[in-house]
């Protein structure tokens, strides 16, 4: 099943690759990838990110624990069909590559944990960790915190299994890791523009699901 998209990209400050080209995203990303800091440093071994949300915490939980979501708030994970354990996307960022990719997620402590991979489903070695705050714990006000962490696997610096790979593909997933925490910006904030757009204006969260 996949998302009936309600104009997303009409929404303001949302970046997908149907409204923000490649070649935008790349300078958008280098803008935010300063040289006045050691980069390498800082998002060497891990990607951490963290947004408010003016969306209650189960909203929001419920959101991001539907993997069909995907297809909405991250830049280019699109046409998604069923796999063995969980959905494979086309990530059109690395042209027709197939994103293996299952959710697990736990409601008592609102974490929602992707399990992805370029290529191949057997392992899932790309882990994107995510958890839901009510904000009313930690800012004292309604709403939600989400925090994102992603940890620097050896096979981003190895393709494991380079065979796999569509022929004419340029880029590994791991190339782009100096820019993950910027791509990974955008993302967070299509995810807090479309849920706070979907929540003022009392829109569905989650929306109905169609065939795909």
């Amino acid at each position: 099943m996949s998302l009936a998209l309600d104009d997303i990209n009409a929404i303001p400050n949302v970046r997908r690759i149907e409204n923000f080209p490649k070649d935008d995203m790349n300078a958008f990303a280098m803008d935010l990838t300063h040289a006045v800091y050691p980069h390498d440093e800082i998002y060497g071994k891990y990607c951490s990110l963290e947004e408010y949300v003016d969306c209650p915490p189960e909203d929001v939980f419920r959101y991001l624990a539907d993997v069909d979501t995907l297809a909405e708030w991250t830049y280019s994970l699109r046409d998604a069909e069923p796999a063995a354990d969980g959905v494979v996307f086309t990530d059109k960022i690395g042209g027709k590559t197939k994103c293996f990719t299952k959710v697990v997620a736990h409601e008592a402590s609102m974490t929602v944990d992707y399990h992805c991979a370029w290529d191949q489903g057997e392992h899932l070695w790309m882990i994107y960790l995510m958890r839901v705050i009510p904000a009313q714990l930690v800012l004292n006000k309604p709403g939600s915190v989400v925090l994102w962490t992603n940890c620097h696997h050896p096979f981003y610096d190895r393709n494991p299994r380079p065979e796999l790979a569509p022929a004419d593909r340029k880029v590994w997933v791991g190339d782009l890791w100096p820019f993950f925490y910027a791509g990974h910006h955008v993302e967070m904030q299509n995810l807090k523009h479309i849920l706070e757009h979907r929540h003022a204006h009392e829109l569905p969260i989650v929306p109905a699901k169609v065939a795909r």
